[in-house]
Parts: C-alpha cells; structure tokens; sequence
C-alpha cells in the first residue's frame, strides 16, 4: 500500500483544512494509506519522509524551518512524489528559495481577485495527465507566478483578463498545471484550488488525482528506469 503525509495550515482563507480533507478523500480512494498532520513539524523525521510516496503540502504564507525544507527535499530527491496545488503549494514559504526551486514557482499576483473568470487552456503533449481533459472555465483567482524555465507546462490561462499594471504588456500564457523533477523525485502542481469549492470542481479534482498518482510512481519509476519516464 503506498503512503501519503499531507501536511495543512497556515493563511485560514485557504481553507487548508477542507482542501486537505478533499484530498485525503482522493487518495483513500486510490488505495492510500494517509496520514494528515497540522503541524509542519510532520517534516521533522527525514527517515519517515523517505518511507513515503508521496506528500502533499496545504499550507500558504507560512514560516518554516531550514532543516524542514532540507528534509522534504531530500526525500522528493530520493523519490518520493510532492503534489499540491494554489497557495497551498507555491505560496507556502515566500523567504524559503530552495522550497520555490524545488516546486518550481512562485505567486505574485491575483489580478482581479477572487471571481475573475478566466479560461484554462489544456497542452496535450508526451504527458497522459491531460489525456481527454478539455478547455475548461473558472470564476476564480487566476494566479501570476513566477515559474521555473524547466518545468513542463500542461495547462496554461491567458493574462491580461483583469485589468492592473502588467495590462500593457504583450499577452502571455501563463502556466497553471505543470510537472518536474527535483532529484529522481516527481513534482507536480495546479494553480487552481483557492478554496474547497474550486478543487472540488469535477475536471480540477481529476486531474488533481492524476498528479498525486503520478507522483506517487516517481520511486518505481527510478527504480526501474533510472530515472522513469516524463
């Protein structure tokens, strides 16, 4: 049975704890055995994180310890997943760079704010995780993040759509759903997700579920592969 530590908190608007529920709800479907902390002193034993399959941060704008990051990042190295989504993922630790190297980006801005309707455009590339997904709609947060050259984007949303100070630049794409590697260690995240009620949105949940399983193969797929497949 694969194990799975999600590890919720910080900035209450989030709904960590709800998100965190959802998610646990998915991976006990999937066969998981879970465990859920509120503390992120869940990172604390290095062995113990190695031991997993996967862990999935639901925690924004918070403080963390050097030595807890350094562990979380040597078990992804090692093979274990790391998946999560919105803040919970990559506005988790603003002053922690080697946290936003390893999940490969960071927030900066929500034009609009909550309620902005934007579209999410999927890429169909070598990856099966939007296999069969559509374009789909969202009145929500739409996320500018700063992201990392290396990652492989599958969803994209396009800016402008509110108006702010970066309106006059040329239109971009920005990535809402992408994978990595940190080490032989698969990471994959969502920009969606500000709350319960958007995660538990049908076509965001599955392919939530995709990433989780996803990257819960990361060690079989070292293992086998010296590396595994993209």
């Amino acid at each position: 049975m694969k194990k799975a530590l999600i590890v919720w908190g910080g900035w209450d608007g989030h709904q960590p704890k709800e998100v965190a529920g959802l998610f646990e709800e998915v991976l006990v479907k999937e066969g998981f055995e879970v465990e859920v902390s509120d503390t992120l002193e869940a990172f604390a034993d290095a062995e113990k994180l190695k031991a997993l399959d996967l862990i999935v941060p639901v925690w924004t704008m918070g403080k963390i310890d050097d030595k807890l990051v350094e562990n979380v990042s040597a078990a992804v190295q090692s093979g274990v997943g790391l998946a999560g989504c919105h803040g919970g993922m990559c506005d988790s630790f603003r002053e922690n760079v080697e946290w936003q190297f390893m999940t490969g980006g960071q927030w900066v801005a929500h034009p609009g704010n909550d309620g902005t309707n934007y579209t999410v455009n999927m890429k169909h590339s070598s990856s099966t995780l939007t296999e069969g997904i559509a374009d789909f709609e969202v009145c929500s947060e739409q996320y500018y993040l700063h992201v990392d050259p290396a990652v492989e984007v599958l969803a994209t949303t396009r800016f402008p759509v509110a108006e702010g100070p970066h309106s006059l630049n040329r239109a971009v794409d920005m990535p809402v759903v992408w994978t990595k590697r940190w080490g032989v260690g698969r990471v994959y995240y969502n920009s969606l997700g500000h709350q319960a009620n958007i995660v538990d949105m049908p076509v965001v949940k599955e392919l939530i579920r995709r990433g989780f399983l996803w990257c819960a193969e990361g060690k079989k797929s070292a293992a086998g592969t010296n590396g595994g497949e993209a």
